[in-house]
């Protein structure tokens, strides 16, 4: 545990990925942190999520860029804290033509760098036991990784810890922020600047802020199946996603197929169901999920949206679902008008939620951001 006595250049309140991204972008350039926790280990959505950091399929522009420059700062992480990597790549399947007409559109744009087409058969030919019937193609993308997220984050901050010297402290809540003091449970914490990186915590710093910027929080419904006895290629998606990824779903050729899926799966989409698979080190599969919005969702999963999830995962492999191991609920912040949130409460302050549930996909980049908001130009004079 810190002292709170300890004079530091910037002090992070938030120890998910995105606050650890923050610190290490810090600490790159030779600052001394501290992060301050509520919680004992992260517990999250950081360590409830795929793990996956998506690029193919990002928003354009601003998204698609933080996702690529979140990539390489996991490689350089990975490698470095003795990470593993456990997944690469991207297949995207399409069972419908209106799918299949959606990643010929998006080959034909710029965001298709090291993404190809495989035909049906190609694709049984690298993954056999993918025997959907009615797979027309396969989007193969080369810019994904995964990690295991309950593995990575604290190997993460043990890391940044050891070999960087970053300041923890862990059960500890932060009251309020009058730079350079941040007043915590646990005495006051002197930090030049501060990062506020909350999740999906709206209530416990700068209320009157957030409440203008109409969040709410999306829960999502996971499960971890057993071992299927083979080992997918790449994560993996179906055509629900397509609608779901801006990157994919505001070309024009998506309105058609928006239109087929309402029609053919409403309880689907009713229940913003879309299909990820990404495989552990065991073989274990970890599957979802749901998306329901509300201020304060419930604590409790539905059968019914499992069951949804596991009928997409049926479709999109042809197999049927693995034994249910484990099944838990996230939440994180959403908003309807943004996919992130960027906030300068105070001169020396920066507030930072990710709104869009992609933290794992860009978090390193907006750490990066952050940073350089905080310690360049009008913020460090």
């Amino acid at each position: 545990m810190t002292a709170p006595s300890a004079r530091f250049d910037l002090a992070v309140v938030g120890a998910g990925i995105v606050g650890l991204a923050t610190a290490l972008a810090a600490v790159r350039r030779g600052l001394k942190v501290v992060v301050l926790d509520r919680d004992a280990q992260a517990n999250g959505a950081s360590v409830r999520n795929f793990g996956l950091t998506v690029v193919t399929g990002q928003e354009r522009g601003v998204m698609w860029r933080r996702a690529q420059r979140t990539r390489e700062v996991w490689r350089e992480v990975c490698a470095a804290a003795g990470i593993a990597i456990v997944q690469s790549g991207l297949w995207m399947t399409a069972r419908k033509a209106e799918s299949l007409a959606v990643l010929e559109a998006f080959l034909a744009t710029d965001m298709a760098t090291g993404c190809r087409l495989l035909t049906a058969a190609e694709a049984r030919r690298r993954c056999p036991p993918l025997q959907s019937p009615s797979l027309l193609g396969v989007l193969e993308s080369d810019a994904e990784l995964r990690v295991e997220s309950r593995v990575a984050i604290p190997c993460l901050a043990a890391w940044l810890t050891v070999t960087h010297g970053v300041s923890f402290m862990r059960n500890t809540n932060v009251r309020g922020i009058d730079t350079p003091r941040v007043h915590t449970t646990r005495g006051v914490v002197h930090a030049d600047r501060v990062a506020v990186c909350p999740g999906d915590d709206f209530t416990s710093l700068y209320p009157e802020r957030l409440d203008a910027r109409a969040l709410t929080r999306c829960k999502l419904q996971m499960l971890r199946l057993a071992d299927p006895g083979f080992r997918l290629p790449a994560a993996l998606m179906s055509d629900l996603s397509l609608i779901r990824y801006l990157g994919y779903a505001r070309l024009p050729a998506a309105a058609r197929l928006a239109t087929r899926l309402a029609a053919e799966r409403p309880r689907h989409l009713r229940h913003g169901v879309h299909l990820i698979v990404v495989q552990n080190a065991d073989g274990s599969l970890v599957v979802g999920d749901s998306h329901e919005y509300a201020a304060t969702p419930e604590p409790f999963a539905r059968e019914e949206i499992d069951a949804l999830i596991l009928d997409e995962l049926h479709a999109a492999l042809g197999i049927d679902p693995p034994a249910t191991l484990e099944r838990w609920i996230g939440t994180y912040a959403s908003a309807h008008d943004r996919a992130v949130l960027i906030d300068a409460p105070e001169p020396h302050v920066r507030l930072a939620i990710v709104t869009s549930g992609a933290g794992a996909s860009i978090g390193f980049a907006l750490g990066e951001e952050l940073v350089a908001s905080l310690f360049e130009g009008d913020a460090a004079g």
